[in-house]
């Protein structure tokens, strides 16, 4: 059942997956777009690991493990935390034109603890930009402003690979106690296991129909992007490949 309005869903053409380094650069593109109201799209990559504005690259990520098993990573706009993404994990990304990041972070975040509360989890937002469902972390949010437009992007954990996602990110020992927790393992949680008899009469199944269920409740029409549109996000997309911007303070070290 819908609650929200003046949503608009941001569609791709169907076609070959891309990397996380296009759909930042979708963000930019759709903040810039000549479209009233609120947009948001979802997403999902091939194992990757993405991590914040500010941090240094080698103190959260397992560079050689990500190597050694194909896992890409790359450095957003935005600030917060590392984070590890693959197919079971539903990116999210909101755009609202004219208000603040911190502004459009408020809203996302009334969206998805209603929108999760509403599929029977007891969701709640945390001081640390967080959506905890009793003590485990089931979605890592960031936010950051441009052309005018609030961005949020969002992971939801749906079925990802734990394992995969202990070895890929290393937060020190001081930033794991922090969150009172001895491992990422610990601290985090899928929502699959979680889903009770709710989900069986919302029809959601699998991460497909989980999109598909949530772009129905927040989103009241689309926009389905052109060939041109997808090679100017392209272009847009090669920023985030230069090493200058991947390493960052890495340079300071």
């Amino acid at each position: 059942m819908r609650e929200f309005r003046d949503m608009t869903q941001i569609l791709f053409p169907s076609g070959a997956e891309m990397p996380l380094n296009f759909y930042l650069a979708a963000e930019e593109f759709v903040a810039g777009m000549d479209c009233a109201g609120e947009k948001l799209f979802f997403w999902s990559v091939a194992p990757t690991v993405i991590f914040g504005r500010n941090q240094v690259m080698s103190d959260e990520v397992n560079l050689i493990w990500c190597r050694e098993h194909g896992v890409q990573v790359f450095r957003r706009k935005s600030g917060g935390g590392c984070v590890y993404a693959d197919h079971g994990n539903l990116m999210i990304s909101y755009i609202s034109p004219g208000i603040s990041a911190e502004e459009a972070f408020g809203r996302y975040m009334e969206l998805m603890t209603s929108s999760l509360a509403a599929l029977g989890l007891d969701a709640v937002a945390s001081v640390r930009n967080d959506i905890m469902v009793g003590d485990s972390k089931v979605s890592g949010n960031a936010f950051y402003s441009l052309h005018g437009s609030g961005i949020v992007h969002g992971t939801l954990l749906y079925d990802v690979d734990i394992d995969s996602m202990s070895c890929a990110i290393t937060p020190s020992a001081e930033k794991l106690r922090s969150k009172g927790v001895a491992s990422v393992r610990q601290r985090v949680a899928n929502i699959r296991p979680l889903l009770g008899v709710t989900v069986a009469h919302e029809g959601v199944s699998d991460m497909e129909s989980l999109s598909a269920w949530l772009a129905d409740r927040l989103c009241d029409r689309s926009i389905l992007l052109t060939d041109d549109n997808m090679q100017e996000i392209s272009g847009l997309s090669e920023k985030y490949l230069d090493k200058a911007f991947l390493l960052g303070k890495e340079n300071e070290k």
